[in-house]
């Protein structure tokens, strides 16, 4: 397996360029249903109900993206991971700022080693 190279300052600036750019966080997986968007598994703005809030019970202004729309079949996914896939997406907004920041925290750890072990 190849070793990556390792990520760039210039690299995690434009990971969080790309993050600023999205709608604020935290999101979350919701499971919705409509007459037009049968079996929606959604990334929202707002958490789930557990009712599965049919339209017009849920502002279409609180969904990110969707891993399911099943009717019609628009939205779908060949190996039906659409509920680990909205999982994905929903932490990832909470998770990559966190996996920047530690990575930067590593790096100057590792910069602080390199300086003290040189003297």
């Amino acid at each position: 397996m190849d070793v990556p190279e390792p990520l760039t300052e210039e690299e995690l600036a434009g990971i969080e360029e790309l993050l600023a750019a999205t709608t604020p966080g935290p999101w979350y997986v919701r499971s919705l249903d409509d007459d037009h968007a049968m079996c929606l598994v959604a990334v929202s703005t707002v958490p789930d109900t557990g009712l599965g809030e049919r339209w017009p019970d849920f502002d279409h202004h609180e969904i990110v993206a969707a891993t399911l729309v099943q009717q019609p079949r628009y939205v779908d996914v060949v190996d039906e991971r659409w509920d680990e896939n909205a999982a994905f997406i929903a932490s990832a907004r909470q998770d990559v700022p966190r996996l920047v920041a530690e990575v930067r925290r590593l790096n100057r750890l590792l910069a602080a080693g390199r300086v003290a072990g040189s003297e």
